[in-house]
């Protein structure tokens, strides 16, 4: 079940018997479905509402697929909290709530940076694994989760079509091993590559959760997250349940790229995950003739974005066709060509990150 689809609902009962001009929909603070529940965190507006709020959510949602408990949360308004413990001075502020949620760290790992841009098409698995590959060779400890479930391509990227990973005595997942990284992916869980992924809300977020919380991850320094495109229910799961470090934006100069962009951008301020900068993908491509840069897709557009945005650049990738070609083989760039211009690129933007987070 997709939040929206829950929000959309809510937004068909309004309020005015209550006396208030609002819908339902208005109301929610937070929403997080577990399994068949959802928990929705409410404002309420007036003292003795509760049980009519409770009563009009419940009938609301009772036509929803895929629910089959509603567990509601009330928080008081700010105006009733200001009405109820009045400012001493005229310039206190008003109390605020506590979020409902507990985002909870996932034992043995410093650092989970999520890989996310607006939309497809702008190279975001390849630079999330080869990312994952630079951060390994400058000596951490790394894991990569491909937690694009309908989508996932770490399994091509990194050479492991065919293999499959396995459960230990303690009913946890075992990463597969690879070029120095522990890497899981929902494709290396199938039973061929040509199988498609055909779940609701509910089952997605319960994998998502499983991924991190029930995988022998082991001690890691960085775990890199290729999150799907779009600002969609991984995203919030992973906003609702798991500290993040922080987010990684990647995008193309392209203004298609950069409009999509910052919806994204406004995603993850808004679900309170940092954003700890943003990598330039398909920068320039250096033309072998004379080793003169050539800006295919326009220059500077990036530099502004962040700028205006208040963002930081990791880094710039430049166009390579050897990048397509030997990700195709499952070969990194960066393990493949160590030497060239994009693995450099690579491994600085290693090198930077590794610096923003400590």
């Amino acid at each position: 079940m997709a939040v929206k689809e829950i929000i959309d609902a809510l937004k068909s009962e309004d309020l005015r018997d209550l006396g208030l001009n609002q819908n339902l929909a208005q109301l929610v603070r937070d929403i997080k479905m577990v399994g068949n529940t959802l928990t929705i965190v409410m404002e309420l507006p007036k003292d003795g509402l509760e049980d009519v709020l409770r009563a009009k959510t419940i009938s609301v949602l009772a036509n929803l697929p895929d629910i089959e408990k509603v567990d509601i949360k009330f928080v008081k308004s700010q105006t009733m909290q200001t009405q109820q413990h009045p400012p001493r001075g005229a310039h206190q502020a008003p109390v605020m709530t506590q979020p409902m949620f507990t985002r909870k760290k996932v034992p043995g790992i410093k650092h989970i940076i999520a890989v996310g841009s607006g939309k497809g098409g702008v190279g975001k698995s390849t630079v999330a694994a080869n990312l994952a590959v630079a951060l390994s060779k400058l000596g951490y400890k790394v894991g990569l989760l491909d937690a694009d479930v309908y989508g996932p391509s770490v399994p091509t990227l990194l050479g492991l079509k065919g293999e499959r990973v396995t459960v230990d005595k303690m009913n946890r997942l075992v990463p597969i091993e690879k070029y120095g990284l522990k890497i899981l992916s929902i494709g290396l869980m199938l039973p061929s590559e040509d199988t498609p992924i055909i779940w609701r809300g509910p089952m997605l977020m319960k994998a998502l959760t499983e991924f991190l919380f029930s995988t022998d991850w082991g001690e890691l320094d960085f775990l890199v997250m290729d999150l799907p495109p779009g600002t969609g229910d991984v995203q919030i799961t992973l906003a609702q349940n798991v500290h993040l470090t922080g987010a990684v934006v990647v995008t193309t100069p392209q203004d298609v790229a950069l409009a999509d962009v910052k919806k994204a951008v406004s995603m993850f301020r808004e679900v309170n995950i940092p954003i700890l900068g943003v990598i330039e993908n398909m920068a320039y491509f250096v033309c072998p003739s004379d080793k003169q840069k050539y800006y295919i897709f326009g220059k500077g557009r990036v530099v502004e974005f962040a700028n205006t945005y208040g963002l930081k650049i990791l880094g710039s990738i430049p166009i390579d066709p050897e990048v397509a070609e030997k990700s195709d083989k499952g070969e990194p760039i960066v393990i493949s060509h160590p030497d060239s211009e994009v693995a450099k690129a690579f491994m600085s933007i290693a090198k930077v990150l590794s610096q923003v987070v400590q």
